[in-house]
């Protein structure tokens, strides 16, 4: 049995938690800070023995030296970043496996948001954590990759099962709906699933995780029906005020 718990930290960034019950094992997923995500772990009974970044950014490697002074946690973040995170312990690339006790994740390499970003695919749990590619009705920006890349992602996640749970490190839902519903004001699941994060969020709670299914109703990037539209919506977002 697996548990995954969210851990809010700084302003809007969500750390994961994900507990195998049966090895005892726990991994922290882009551990922005050190202390909330320990004494998070705590509060559940659970050491942290690995710690998985999807990329280089603070936001996400920031708590991974004082996580692991405080348990001798395992570090594993993407080869292709080693440079960036000096905690970095093993190099995962595309097609690697990750193990938390008996429960494998594959990685997936997913840039545009930085050039080396990761995501961690756990089939068997119909889970994927994907860091800052993949948004509740939105996507990373492009800082460090193109449209192009982009919208492979977009492709690749959207093939994962409907069920598939996407644990993404933001809540930016609220703003993203905004900007989607401009996008398509016609699309009766966008507005059905506008007007459930607007109760929530007034409500004080999260909205994340999504799941593929949501992402394919709701999402213009991953709705988008081609590279040069997906840029197009990316510059809009980027812009966008609403």
């Amino acid at each position: 049995m697996v548990e995954i718990a969210r851990v809010p930290v700084l302003n809007d960034n969500y750390v994961w938690l994900i507990h195998d019950e049966a090895s005892g094992e726990t991994a922290a997923i882009d551990p922005a800070v050190g202390q909330p995500v320990l004494d998070a772990a705590a509060a559940r009974g659970w050491r942290i023995t690995q710690i998985w970044n999807t990329h280089w950014h603070p936001d996400h490697i920031g708590g991974n030296a004082e996580i692991k002074a405080a348990t001798g946690c395992k570090i594993t973040a993407p080869a292709a970043e080693a440079g960036k995170i000096p905690t970095l312990e093993r190099a995962v690339s595309e097609g690697d496996k990750v193990s938390l006790g008996g429960i494998e994740a594959e990685v997936f390499e997913v840039p545009a948001h930085t050039a080396g970003h990761i995501a961690y695919h756990l089939p068997s749990e119909k889970v994927v954590f994907v860091g800052d590619t993949l948004f509740a009705m939105g996507c990373g920006k492009l800082f460090e990759g193109t449209a192009e890349q982009m919208y492979g992602n977009m492709k690749r996640l959207e093939a994962l099962p409907a069920d598939t749970k996407v644990y993404c490190a933001h809540e930016y839902t609220l703003a993203n709906a905004r900007f989607a519903i401009t996008v398509e004001p016609d699309n009766q699941d966008l507005q059905r699933r506008f007007a459930e994060v607007v109760a929530a969020r007034e409500a004080g709670e999260a909205t994340v995780p999504t799941d593929i299914g949501l992402e394919r109703a709701t999402n213009p990037f991953m709705r988008a029906s081609s590279i040069a539209e997906l840029a197009e919506r990316r510059a809009a977002k980027d812009s966008f005020r609403g």
